[in-house]
């Protein structure tokens, strides 16, 4: 895919929330490349709650293409209608970055909720004729509070690759070995390999044709 000129809406959970986060070096990175980027984050957000106005639980940011990063505290970061975005940006690419809020790394997780909240909104960006990416969660660090272990994260990555059709599937996993990359938590990065998971998700949409 040639980035040149392409326009892209990104929209996502926690690690799309914070300066430093995929808000910080994706959109840079995609745009050092030609093209024009919106990105949005709403922590703890569902994919379901794209479909409407709705609040998160952790704070939020947003990046309208060259404007700064704009942050939301707590709960009063909400989500924008996925109708409202597209129609607002009209977007070649609409790429979504959720995984991990799916993942109820403490609870015991569901496959067929999961796989029922990522049908909710592929199909609708599928309704809306817009190419989708979707990039998956990638290997965290276990023995953190957030609760991530490797084969939870193993499992989440199998529903979700086979639920996110139409849209396409970037599967993070096979961007790095287990414990690779260092995190915070056991699930957000420090800035240095948010900056590597950043480019590694641009090779891979450079990968995909036209």
């Amino acid at each position: 895919m040639l980035l040149t000129n392409l326009t892209f809406l990104i929209i996502g959970a926690s690690h799309m929330a914070k300066p430093g986060y995929l808000i910080t070096s994706l959109h840079e990175n995609l745009q050092s490349q030609g093209a024009k980027v919106h990105s949005m984050g709403v922590c703890g957000s569902e994919p379901s709650q794209w479909l409407m106005e709705s609040n998160g639980l952790c704070g939020g940011a947003e990046r309208a293409f060259n404007a700064p990063i704009q942050l939301s505290l707590g709960k009063s970061a909400k989500t924008k209608p996925i109708t409202d975005l597209v129609a607002q940006d009209k977007p070649d690419v609409v790429v979504v970055i959720m995984g991990d809020t799916l993942g109820k790394y403490k609870e015991q997780m569901i496959k067929f909720n999961v796989s029922t909240e990522v049908k909710i909104l592929s199909k609708k960006i599928a309704e809306l004729n817009k190419p989708c990416l979707w990039v998956g969660p990638p290997w965290g660090n276990e023995g953190y509070m957030t609760g991530k272990t490797h084969g939870r994260v193993k499992d989440l990555n199998e529903v979700l690759a086979n639920s996110v059709a139409p849209c396409k599937y970037i599967d993070s996993l096979k961007m790095s070995k287990p414990d690779e990359w260092q995190t915070t938590d056991g699930q957000h990065f420090t800035p240095a390999y948010y900056k590597e998971w950043s480019k590694k998700i641009v090779e891979n949409i450079k990968t995909i044709p036209n």
